[in-house]
């Protein structure tokens, strides 16, 4: 799933489409349905900088696999868990923390363009978060 996350991301499909979607066959959904799903996540929810999509796209993996509204609080636990364990192997969840400027802004996605922060630094959260996912997820 590392691998076809990271494939995804290569291809040009945002953070958050790419975690999603490397999970969707896992909860019966088809690539194009999950991809659709996730697509306004990247960049820190739509390019805002705040909640990194690898992180929002685990979430929206954990939340396909609890779909009983009984389980709210367990799977507010889990993701908590999720949330948690990437922040202390990265320091924070927040994109403009992670990725060191603020894409919200033109000259802080102008400054990732030119360093090609997207392709140097986003992969490793890529894989870092479905490692994360499929160990949750036991699969």
């Amino acid at each position: 799933m590392t691998e076809k996350a990271l494939e995804l991301f290569e291809q040009g499909f945002n953070c958050a489409q790419s975690v999603f979607a490397a999970f969707a066959p896992s909860f019966g959904l088809d690539e194009p349905t999950a991809l659709k799903i996730a697509a306004a996540f990247g960049g820190g929810m739509s390019r805002c900088g705040s909640v990194c999509g690898v992180v929002s796209g685990a979430l929206i993996g954990l939340s396909m696999n609890r779909m009983d509204k009984d389980a709210r609080e367990q799977l507010y636990a889990i993701s908590k868990g999720f949330v948690q364990r990437f922040k202390s192997e990265h320091g924070s969840i927040l994109c403009t923390d992670l990725l060191g400027c603020d894409v919200s802004t033109e000259e802080g996605l102008k400054k990732a363009r030119e360093e090609n922060i997207f392709r140097t630094v986003c992969p490793e959260y890529v894989k870092q978060a479905t490692q994360i996912l499929r160990e949750i997820l036991r699969l």
